[in-house]
């Protein structure tokens, strides 16, 4: 027998595909909008475009500034994303193996900074920094980027061990396996696809990270967003366009590679509780 959807439910679905769509357009276009003024051929962040030209991109990978600010977010964002991801993961399936009193206030603690203000965590940060000569340093500003993508790489590797079979880990230690070789070869590769959406988060927090490097930084280590921040107040032309659209097609990279992660980690649980 057809199965027959109630009238409501008919009448409703065409309006929430329109508020859905809605939604997402008062979401997006915000940001595209910003994706044609980087090819305008004029010098004003205005519509309608002059012209189409490639001259902004050009600026911006042939300056001064735009460049070694673009080179400091690649070298601090991978940095803090390793100590992230590391720091992360291990507080993680040490939380989740681990049954003892204050649990749940540690791991608030662990994602405080995702939840604190940032401009508090910066400040806090500067003044713990300058005690131990942090400040105007990359190894200062990879620490404290770390700090905040460890919360993102915690929160991930937890939801990824919630599916995690611990059969396998009891497995390896039946044969003979330590528990760093265990966690190395059975229980890492199995978590992987949450350790690695857990680093993408991680990474992308880095390097978007603008209020922290203000407080942190000299000039000499000013990130793209920082460098993006002054162009704002000192010389607004469209090279900013240039700047945030690379921004932004990193951002849609991240995501489409956290999608594949995040389909590949489904498979995989899907995959152990079938065989288990």
């Amino acid at each position: 027998m057809k199965h027959v959807e109630p009238l409501e439910i008919r009448l409703l679905r065409p309006l929430l595909s329109t508020y859905s769509l809605a939604l997402l357009m008062f979401l997006i276009i915000p940001i595209l909008v910003i994706v044609p003024l980087s090819f305008n051929e004029g010098s004003f962040l205005s519509y309608p475009l002059s012209g189409l030209s490639l001259r902004w991109y050009r600026e911006f990978f042939d300056s001064g500034d735009w460049m070694p600010a673009l080179l400091n977010s690649l070298k601090i964002a991978p940095a803090a994303t390793l100590l992230a991801t590391g720091l992360g993961t291990l507080a993680s399936v040490g939380l989740s193996r681990g049954e003892f009193r204050g649990k749940a206030l540690i791991m608030a603690i662990m994602i405080s900074p995702m939840v604190v203000p940032v401009v508090i965590v910066a400040v806090g940060l500067y003044f713990f920094f300058a005690q131990w000569g942090l400040i105007n340093s990359y190894l200062g500003l990879i620490i404290a980027h770390a700090v905040l993508g460890v919360p993102f790489v915690v929160i991930t590797v937890n939801a990824t061990l919630e599916g995690y079979d611990r059969n396998f880990t009891r497995a390896a230690a039946s044969l003979g396996a330590t528990p760093w070789y265990g966690f190395r070869r059975v229980t890492l590769p199995l978590i992987a696809p949450g350790v690695l959406s857990g680093a993408l988060f991680a990474f992308a927090t880095s390097f978007d990270e603008v209020v922290v490097t203000l407080f942190l930084a000299s000039p000499a280590q000013r990130t793209l967003p920082m460098q993006m921040f002054a162009g704002i107040k000192e010389n607004l032309n469209p090279t900013i366009a240039a700047a945030a659209t690379i921004m932004v097609l990193s951002a849609l990279l991240l995501l489409l590679a956290m999608e594949a992660l995040r389909r590949r980690n489904e498979r995989i649980r899907g995959a152990s509780m079938s065989g288990s």
